[in-house]
């Protein structure tokens, strides 16, 4: 379909004020899955193979400008005055174009790329002047109605205050979404009025119009009704982010990975997850995060734009920017801080922080340990309660240990220092100058007793 395609242009509607959402933001800024409600939109706009993409932006423009950047066009509706007059600011950027266009709102994140694609392949093949993008609800309070007629042609949209009680029971509802040829669109537009009790021009007029002067319009019905759900307060906002989530949690299972309990897990659309992964509940992965192949993740976790290779297992961590090499276990209650690059089969225990640091290949860092700006080597053992003391008020410094060094519990390494190859620290020491490779390095206070001192002290 990419000639066809070539031939739409895309017009999502993003101005309106959104006062139910209670925000002093945009609306279609708010995030699901960490993605704002217009990129869900644009995303799926795009993927069908829509090139030429237009916002109609007015509240908050500044945002949803600063949201979307340069990849689109804008239009700027000043007032706004309807779903018509927001089409309307369009019409300079779609004159002479000739061709299709399909309108979009931007706070419905749940449409479907390919309810996108089916509903301009039915709009083109049936030739049709509009398509509306319909679904059958059960419950249809407060969507205005498709009316047909006894052969089944559209003959109008119904609004719920304007329809009466045979009109209230058709099941069949308007998304606010169409497909339109470009010119006739536009010559309907000039001819739609604000003569209602809202002073607005309404897009729905545009389907009457076409009809009376006998173009061809029908509808396409959507797959899932949820697609056409709209985002207008917080409680909405989570409902459609619990039918992403479970939709991106569904694509993982079937592609292979162990996900115990779906409900409970927070996955966004741009992390890969490999074959044989388990998931715990209460994991949540972000950003464009990369999980292996047999890994184990969670309960508990935390991995934000990290990377985490082949059975690696995460348990009650959090991981932000950085990268664990194979076979190596994090946890329980870690913390890697941006820049921490973790080798393989290495152990980073519960209590320990590591910033901007590197860990080499079958290293330790069990428990209650902080290592920031430094160089770890291959096959160290860093004991409990180590500290690389990298900041000194003003700037930050770094430290290297190098392969097969033992760091004995207590010890603080103040930066800039080296550690050479196969030495240890004593337990307790302060370490501040170099330590010579094959080297012990013992940097505390003679331990003195003094005999009797307490029996002394009580009786005074």
């Amino acid at each position: 379909m990419g000639g066809p395609m070539n031939d739409f242009t895309a017009v999502i509607l993003a101005a309106g004020e959104g006062k139910r959402m209670k925000t002093k933001h945009s609306k279609v800024t708010h995030k699901i899955l960490g993605k704002a409600l217009i990129e869900w939109v644009y995303d799926a706009v795009t993927s069908a193979g829509i090139k030429e993409n237009i916002i109609v932006v007015g509240h908050r423009a500044d945002e949803v400008k600063k949201c979307m950047g340069e990849k689109t066009k804008y239009a700027v509706q000043e007032q706004q005055l309807g779903t018509g007059h927001a089409v309307m600011q369009v019409v300079p950027l779609l004159k002479n174009k000739g061709g299709n266009v399909i309108i979009m709102c931007g706070d419905m994140p749940l449409i479907s790329t390919d309810t996108i694609k089916n509903a301009i392949k039915k709009h083109l093949d049936e030739k049709n002047a509009g398509t509306i993008l319909t679904a059958d609800f059960e419950n249809p309070f407060g969507y205005g109605r498709i009316v047909k007629d006894s052969s089944g042609k559209v003959v109008k949209i119904i609004e719920e205050k304007d329809a009466s009680e045979q009109e209230k029971r058709i099941k069949e509802v308007n998304s606010g979404l169409y497909c339109f040829n470009i010119e006739l669109l536009i010559e309907s537009l000039g001819k739609i009025s604000n003569n209602n009790k809202q002073s607005e021009y309404y897009l729905t007029d545009v389907i009457e119009i076409l009809i009376k002067q006998g173009n061809k319009v029908d509808t396409y019905k959507v797959g899932n009704n949820y697609e056409i759900m709209g985002i207008n307060d917080r409680v909405q906002l989570s409902q459609a982010g619990n039918e992403l989530r479970k939709v991106i949690a569904e694509g993982h299972m079937r592609a292979g990975v162990t996900i115990i309990d779906p409900s409970s897990v927070y996955i966004e659309p741009s992390a890969q997850i490999g074959i044989d992964t388990i998931i715990y509940p209460g994991t949540i992965i972000e950003g464009d995060s990369v999980i292996g192949e047999e890994c184990i993740i969670g309960p508990g976790s935390r991995i934000i734009n990290s990377k985490v290779s082949d059975r690696a297992e995460v348990q009650n961590s959090v991981i932000v920017d950085s990268e664990i090499g194979e076979n190596s276990h994090i946890g329980p209650f870690a913390y890697l801080r941006p820049g921490s690059t973790i080798g393989a089969d290495v152990k980073i225990g519960d209590f320990v922080e590591i910033k901007n640091a590197v860990i080499g290949d079958k290293s330790k860092v069990s428990h209650l340990s902080y290592i920031g700006d430094c160089d770890v080597g291959k096959n160290v053992n860093v004991g409990c309660g180590t500290v690389v003391v990298n900041y000194d008020g003003v700037k930050k410094h770094r430290s290297i240990i190098e392969d097969n060094v033992f760091i004995g519990c207590n010890t603080n390494l103040v930066s800039p220092v080296r550690v050479g190859k196969n030495s240890y620290t004593a337990a307790g020491s302060t370490i501040t100058d170099e330590v010579p490779a094959d080297s012990l390095a013992i940097a505390r206070s003679r331990q003195e007793n003094k005999e009797g001192w307490v029996k002394k002290k009580r009786q005074k």
